[in-house]
């Protein structure tokens, strides 16, 4: 089964949509000594008349050319406090230092942040309350490509016993150890002979979700800092489904299935995704994970990399937790110099320094680049004539879809994001930048209309994002194509940039030509994702043992970190769920949505399976005692709601939320919702509880009539206590008669 999740990630870093239009547009210097700053003004002045911006360009006209300042004006500061950030040379920079207002001007320097920065970004520093003795007794299924047991990541240091309920084997291989880190480990693909992982995607997937704590982890310097997962005490049983190219097999991975239930985890995370859709049962991901659900394990996978297409999204199932993937606060960036002293900023994790040296410029227009195939390893622009891009750096703006592989003659490339569809930063071995489209047709323009055409690639900077999160591009997205009731993707988490443990049986960029070798590498896609919702999985279940799969996955989706719409013409919550992981929070929800086996075969009923069929899946004397009724998969105890509708609807969708907070306490509700042609009410608008695990039900009402051609409404449901708030999506699709 093609595997386009494992694919993306493994030949591809795939990267943010919504980058840094930073400095991306020309800028006059071409000194080196232009850097990125941020000039700090203190606080905001009091009064309406004030406008940042406007002064912050009023300071910029005495240290520049008037027309350089929108270009290199990257972003002003203007809510909370004052200042701006902005690229300079040192000469404008002592000018502006010496300017009235000017607090301090320092340059956009790293701050070594942690390796999995990803980890204290979602709230979840190493110093946070941990359980660690049931932490220790928790046990993650990784079904990826592997596992590299001699990573750092997964010694047994200061680890106890091995879990007295575990009843897994460690069937590594040839050349394969467990410890007390790793206790269990299996492969089931053809001609392999151990579960170690060649691909280095499985390491690093396994790494953000249970690795130790390691310490001066970096790649080239960058990022330096501790490196660790999710939950660092836990157990990792590692099965090896998938080849070094990202082929896994649907046997092979129903056998996982079959033995990580029996051997005894307690979470599963599968970074994996059908090539088509299928239905419930002729997916073995959406088969094996029931059966977990059965024996109260949550299986999280990732939502696929095939965004921004609506209805995108692989994982599909209620009973899976879908991951979405975002950014971080952390960006990797590089400038490009041409000859003409003009500088553009794109995406790039380049580590090799230029020195001052410009190497010429080749051209691989259309008819240059070979349009076949998808796009393996961007890094290079595969041309005709090699002859002609010997030495050189090439400008690549062939249309999405055309292929783009390795010319070792090639000093390096330049390429276009627009084109590429996605902003990207590649881990690659030649210099390699992503420029925002108009940049990129600027350096086009320059390289047609001189004789001797020149530039030079940077090393890579970082620059730190005070948007994020934000969905990515690459990110599938909803609405569920199988099953609209239901909302996928279910939540979001970091998968871009994220540094963690590497297979050094592979090198970084994974193009034939690159024959480094490290043990930690970067990699961006919601394989990325997956592994980080999963350890907030495994990090609310130690502090909740008995909690079903259903609530801790409610627990997650309803105190989830609200994030803006992105810009598809859709909600937003199809990008991203219910938001992104808020672990913090998570551990204490106040109310849950609560979903049992029975819950889940009704669903079916309606869905339409028959009676012989659910008694085959539930295998018990489940049935389908009524005719199935479809409007009621809508009425599955789901902590968001997708109401599918035409233009004239008046709709009752029913829900039961069971009390984990306080055992005395009262919850309001109250309705976001700020669209006329829609009408929502809830009843009733108190919940009261006298103790805990108390059920109480109310019913959401829909009214509306469209006329517009707008398809998606979002709205949101509140519960509150005063302390605690419980947020579910509302969302009304409007289908096409």
């Amino acid at each position: 089964m093609a595997n386009h999740t494992v694919v993306l990630s493994i030949f591809v870093s795939l990267v943010f949509t919504s980058l840094i239009t930073l400095a991306c547009d020309a800028i006059e210097s071409g000194d080196e000594s232009s850097k990125l700053y941020i000039v700090y003004m203190g606080s905001l002045p009091k009064g309406a008349s004030y406008s940042p911006t406007s002064h912050h360009v009023s300071l910029l006209q005495h240290v520049m050319d008037e027309s350089d300042i929108e270009n290199r004006l990257v972003r002003s500061y203007k809510r909370s406090f004052n200042g701006f950030a902005v690229i300079l040379n040192d000469q404008e920079r002592e000018k502006l230092i010496r300017m009235r207002g000017v607090i301090s001007v320092f340059q956009n320097q790293d701050f070594h942040l942690q390796t999995t920065r990803s980890w204290d970004f979602v709230g979840l520093p190493l110093s946070f309350k941990r359980y660690q003795t049931i932490e220790s007794d928790l046990v993650v299924g990784v079904m990826d490509t592997g596992i590299w047991p001699g990573s750092k990541s997964f010694n047994d240091k200061g680890l106890g016993p091995i879990p007295k309920k575990w009843r897994g084997v460690c069937a590594g291989g040839s050349d394969f150890n467990c410890n007390k880190k790793i206790i269990g480990a299996r492969f089931y693909g053809n001609g392999d002979v151990s579960a170690r992982d060649e691909s280095g995607h499985g390491t690093h997937t396994t790494s953000i979700v249970g690795g130790r704590e390691v310490k001066g982890v970096s790649f080239y310097g960058y990022a330096k800092g501790i490196a660790r997962g999710g939950v660092p005490s836990s157990r990792i049983a590692a099965y090896k489904v998938c080849t070094k190219s990202g082929l896994c097999s649907p046997v092979g991975i129903l056998a996982a299935f079959d033995d990580a239930i029996a051997d005894g985890v307690d979470v599963i995370t599968i970074s994996i995704c059908a090539p088509r859709f299928y239905d419930f049962l002729n997916d073995p991901i959406a088969i094996g994970s029931f059966h977990a659900m059965e024996k109260g394990i949550l299986t999280v996978q990732a939502a696929g990399n095939s965004g921004p297409t609506r209805s995108s999204v692989c994982s599909v199932s209620p009973w899976l937790f879908s991951v979405a993937g975002t950014t971080i606060d952390r960006q990797f960036i590089a400038k490009l110099i041409l000859g003409n002293g003009k500088t553009y900023i794109g995406k790039s994790i380049n580590t090799t320094p230029s020195n001052g040296t410009k190497f010429p410029i080749a051209l691989c227009d259309t008819q240059a680049c070979s349009p076949d195939g998808i796009i393996f390893s961007p890094e290079k622009c595969n041309s005709k004539d090699k002859k002609r891009v010997k030495g050189k750096l090439v400008l690549c703006g062939s249309p999405l879809g055309q292929k783009l592989t390795s010319v070792s003659s090639a000093i390096g490339s330049i390429l276009n994001v627009s084109y590429l569809g996605f902003e990207t930063a590649f881990v690659t071995k030649k210099p390699t930048l992503t420029l925002e489209s108009k940049n990129f047709l600027r350096v086009q323009h320059y390289t047609n209309s001189t004789k001797y055409p020149i530039a030079e690639i940077l090393k890579s900077e970082i620059f730190h994002d005070i948007k994020a999160p934000k969905v990515v591009t690459f990110s599938s997205r909803g609405p569920n194509p199988f099953v609209p009731e239901i909302m996928k993707p279910d939540i979001s988490a970091p998968g871009v940039e994220i540094l963690a443990a590497y297979s050094p049986l592979t090198s970084p960029s994974s193009d034939i030509g690159d024959k480094r070798k490290f043990k930690y590498n970067i990699l961006s896609g919601t394989s990325m994702a997956c592994p980080h919702a999963a350890g907030v999985v495994a990090y609310v279940k130690s502090f909740h043992p008995d909690w079903s799969p259903a609530s801790i996955k409610s627990a997650i989706m309803t105190t989830a970190t609200t994030m803006k719409s992105t810009y598809d013409d859709m909600a937003g919550e199809f990008a991203y769920g219910s938001g992104n992981i808020n672990p913090q929070q998570a551990v204490h929800p106040g109310l849950v949505y609560d979903i049992t086996k029975q819950d889940y075969v009704k669903m079916l009923c309606n869905y339409g399976y028959g009676s012989d069929k659910i008694k085959q899946i539930s295998g018990d004397n489940s049935s389908c005692h009524e005719d199935p009724e479809r409007s009621l998969v809508k009425d599955i105890n789901y902590p968001a709601m997708v109401i599918p509708a035409h233009k004239h609807f008046n709709v009752k969708v029913h829900r039961t939320v069971t009390n984990v907070g306080f055992p005395n306490s009262t919850y309001k509700a109250t309705l976001s919702h700020h669209d006329p042609k829609i009408k929502i009410s809830v009843e009733p608008k108190f919940l009261s509880f006298k103790s805990l695990n108390e059920k109480q039900s109310f019913v959401i009402i829909v009214v509306g009539r469209v006329k517009s051609n707008q398809t998606v409404f979002s709205s949101s449901l509140v519960w509150s206590d005063g302390i605690h708030n419980v947020r579910s999506p509302i969302i009304v699709q409007i289908l096409s008669l």
